[in-house]
């Protein structure tokens, strides 16, 4: 499933180890967002309506639709979740 979107694409990460940003930037582009159009952040700013939000987790990844700003922060929609699968070993597999 492709995901629609405009513009900037922020990407949450909460600190984690490199192998899983580069896999969830990755999942990101089979999913049809281009990667100059993602920014990879733990405090996007300047957020607008309608703007794509990726929070990165270790097995998955949500992907919201910023529905509404207020005090400068942001409520988003899920639109959908990718599951980042690992193999026995703890490398990702897809």
């Amino acid at each position: 499933m492709k995901i629609e979107y405009e513009g900037t694409v922020w990407a949450i990460d909460h600190k984690y180890p490199k192998p899983l940003i580069d896999h969830s930037l990755h999942k990101l582009e089979q999913h049809g967002i281009d990667r100059k159009d993602i920014v990879l952040t733990d405090a996007p700013s300047n957020v607008k309506v309608g703007a794509i939000v990726v929070d990165i987790w270790p097995y998955h990844l949500d992907v919201g639709r910023v529905r509404t700003i207020r005090n400068e922060s942001f409520i988003s929609g899920t639109v959908m979740t990718i599951e980042l699968k690992l193999d026995d070993e703890g490398n990702y597999t897809d």
